[in-house]
């Protein structure tokens, strides 16, 4: 692997897929001796035959498909419909067992986000309408502006609001300490109309109330800078608002991409999965068919290899991540116990081409003390499989927190082993990160995270070629071998009231 220059600038040509294979039915490889050089080898030439310039034809198509689906492959919509059989049709003529995994969800499309101060100085803020937020009227709900004082929970218990009026007004709220819709329940039952989450850290705001029937006030997300500078103007005198916040929701059906290869022990079942959905208002190609489609081209070379897996490989593709998880749910939901059990870990690539990017392993031993703590056991190994082969390529990279904001999320509540990378979303590169990476500091990860310009030209050859390569390593290495990885012993973990959604995503807190 040469993270630079990317491999699909270095090569000269894509490998193109033109037989259809049984991976059953192929003749096996030759062996080394042991399980473990047997692993070692074949993800040596996986590592050699995925590439980031056979990847981007997949990225071509689904941008070409979000061009002619309104600018979007949103769950619910043309556009993922037509992805998702792309990617059925490319997985079933290389051999694979295939199937849609279907089921309902609530469909969400933003109408309208406009925050204007209309005194004492009128001016415009921008603000991110929460997923399944309430909509005010056409037009806009005006009232004053009352911020709550900031904590560590604001916002998340009654007393938060017992010292100041709230009936009739807006409530303006820190994040932290508690979910978006625990907030702006809170808030509604102190008399407040709506509801302002501003961050607790650099960066916008775009957040989920987990579900439609959470929402019980408007809801907006600002930046932590458009926050503090609101609370401290309120702190001389009145503030009023105008919020116009809304959203169309309607039940729709949208449907998983599954599959598997016909050989391997299904008793030790290996998972990998991405989501293929986008939000409506782009085509989603860092977020997150930067993921899609590099697990696609590595599942097509594991296909045209002939390798017979000893472990059974599984593929997904996930609908309705951006709205809570909603396909990895369904479908870990849907689980049999001894199907949850054959399931030995799950390795999730979410935004893997972020164009300031830095390259982020999840922390699965919790060694950097951070957050949610760590994964169930097996979480730790993972991680550190995907540390050595990036030390051993001479790529920087560092830990990040199992925030439950990608579909990893339901694996690790079901007590299965996970892991995988993630390149940065709306959180902002720091002058440490800048010198390690490169890049520029001070500025998000993905400047075009959930936006209209999240296109092809929002990816970084670099960091996709990086991360096709951590896939093909961690595929061509566990179809043969688990290394030192413990079988899940321990039970299912309770679910988080906070992880709702995905790397860098729309988080619930």
């Amino acid at each position: 692997m040469n993270a630079s220059p990317p491999r699909f600038l270095a090569v000269a040509a894509a490998t193109v897929l033109t037989v259809p294979l049984l991976l059953s039915a192929a003749p096996a490889t030759a062996r080394a001796h042991t399980p473990a050089e047997d692993a070692a080898d074949f993800s040596q030439k996986l590592v050699h035959a995925a590439s980031a310039r056979g990847a981007h034809r997949h990225l071509e198509k689904f941008q070409a498909i979000a061009d002619s689906a309104d600018g979007n492959r949103a769950a619910g919509s043309p556009g993922h419909d037509a992805s998702a059989a792309y990617v059925y049709t490319q997985l079933k003529d290389a051999g694979y067992q295939v199937s849609y995994d279907t089921f309902d969800f609530t469909y969400i499309e933003t109408l309208a986000e406009k925050l204007s101060v209309t005194a004492p100085t009128p001016r415009e803020v921008e603000i991110a309408a929460m997923s399944y937020t309430k909509s005010t009227p056409e037009g806009g709900l005006k009232a004053a502006l009352a911020p709550v004082p900031a904590d560590a929970t604001t916002g998340c218990e009654p007393a938060d609001y017992a010292a100041k009026g709230f009936t009739g007004k807006i409530a303006l709220i820190q994040r932290g300490g508690c979910d978006f819709a625990q907030k702006q329940k809170q808030a509604a039952a102190a008399g407040a109309v709506g509801a302002i989450i501003y961050n607790n850290a650099s960066g916008a705001l775009n957040g989920t109330l987990g579900g439609p029937d959470t929402a019980v006030i408007p809801t907006g997300g600002i930046t932590q800078a458009e926050g503090k500078a609101l609370t401290a103007e309120a702190a001389k005198g009145a503030v009023t608002v105008s919020m116009d916040v809304r959203q169309l929701q309607e039940k729709r059906t949208t449907r998983n991409v599954v599959a598997e290869t016909r050989a391997g022990a299904p008793a030790r079942t290996v998972m990998l999965g991405s989501h293929l959905d986008s939000v409506t208002d782009g085509p989603g190609m860092n977020d997150n068919a930067s993921g899609s489609a590099g697990l696609l081209e590595v599942a097509l070379q594991l296909a045209k290899s002939h390798e017979k897996p000893t472990n059974k490989v599984r593929f997904a593709w996930w609908s309705a991540e951006e709205l809570g998880l909603l396909g990895s749910k369904a479908y870990v939901k849907d689980l049999t116990p001894q199907q949850r059990a054959d399931i030995a870990l799950y390795l999730n690539f979410d935004m893997i081409a972020s164009p300031n990017h830095a390259e982020f392993v999840y922390d699965g031993d919790n060694s950097d003390a951070t957050g949610s703590g760590p994964g169930p056991e097996g979480s730790a190994q993972l991680e550190k499989d995907i540390n050595d082969f990036l030390d051993s390529n001479k790529v920087p990279h560092e830990g990040t927190d199992f925030d439950g904001r990608s579909d990893y999320g339901p694996f690790i509540d079901a007590g299965i082993p996970s892991g995988g990378t993630f390149t940065g979303a709306e959180g902002v590169k720091s002058e440490a990160q800048a010198k390690r990476y490169g890049g520029t500091a001070g500025t998000a990860y993905d400047a075009c995270y959930h936006a209209a310009c999240d296109d092809l030209s929002n990816i970084s050859g670099t960091a996709f070629d990086i991360n096709i390569d951590v896939i093909a390593d961690a595929v061509g290495t566990y179809a043969h071998h688990l290394g030192a990885l413990k079988k899940q012993t321990t039970a299912a973990r309770p679910t988080r009231d906070t992880a709702v959604h995905s790397a860098g995503h729309e988080p619930a807190s």
